[in-house]
């Protein structure tokens, strides 16, 4: 998705660009990070809502109309501490009901010169637990963009038996262009997953340019599916007969060695 500043807008394409994934047959639909609103750093705390709120309802709804399981991407959460909000993605079972919440731990906070210039700790405030989820008894982790470039974080999902990984993302275009199937692919052949990645494209209301390519990629690391710059929808098979036949051959998760 391309983002802009108009929640009514925005909510508009997911409400479109989910029925569409239903009717093909989807059973999970992944949004991307603040897929809701994209707008100025300054007008975050306006723009962040209380989870459950009302982006929450609508992805609620949606999800229970269609029978599906809704990773929310992510909203900007508002937080009791203060001034600062939680980048927050929700995952929604096909009942409507809000099953857990992961609140992004790593906030991007880069200067790459004349490229990108982006501090998202002067609003946000950062997340501090996993989140790892059964969905039909499969268990799933959710994680959130900049956490990509923490190949620690996924081994502590891998610890609590991840099968999938979920990453929303606004990945930005100068860094995704060379950085972003690398470590996507890296992430899904080292910790032995299914790995889904919704980004962001194009520049939208915030002004960043987002590099799209939104992706699956499987345990062996082959991409299953990869979108371009525009807005649309990518879709995949998950065997998890094939995920066990990875790790049974290659078994290395079970070869780590740990040393203090």
């Amino acid at each position: 998705m391309r983002v802009g500043s108009d929640k009514r807008a925005n909510l508009a394409v997911v409400d479109r660009l989910v029925r569409e994934a239903a009717e093909r047959g989807a059973r999970m639909v992944a949004l991307p990070e603040l897929f809701f609103w994209g707008g100025r750093r300054e007008d975050e705390f306006e723009a962040a809502e209380s989870i459950p709120g009302p982006t929450c309802d609508t992805l609620a709804t949606l999800a229970s109309e269609l029978g599906v399981y809704l990773i929310g991407g992510s909203i900007l959460e508002k937080a009791p501490e203060g001034a600062k909000v939680y980048n927050t993605c929700a995952l929604f079972e096909p009942s409507g009901e809000l099953i857990d919440v992961y609140r992004k731990v790593h906030l991007f906070d880069v200067e790459i010169v004349d490229r990108v210039s982006v501090r998202e700790s002067d609003t946000r405030r950062p997340g501090s637990d996993m989140t790892v989820v059964a969905c039909d008894s499969v268990p799933v982790g959710l994680a959130v963009c900049y956490d990509l470039r923490f190949p620690e974080l996924f081994r502590q999902l891998i610890d609590r038996d991840a099968a999938l990984i979920f990453m929303p993302s606004a990945f930005t275009f100068a860094t995704g262009a060379v950085h972003w199937e690398a470590l996507v692919r890296a992430r899904a052949i080292e910790n032995q997953v299914y790995f889904i990645a919704p980004n962001q494209c194009g520049r939208g209301g915030s002004g960043v340019h987002n590099y799209g390519n939104s992706m699956i990629v499987d345990p062996w690391g082959t991409v299953l599916a990869r979108a371009g710059e525009g807005d649309g929808i990518i879709m995949a098979d998950v065997d998890l007969d094939y995920l066990k036949k990875v790790r049974q051959e290659i078994p290395c998760l079970d070869h780590r060695v740990l040393r203090g």
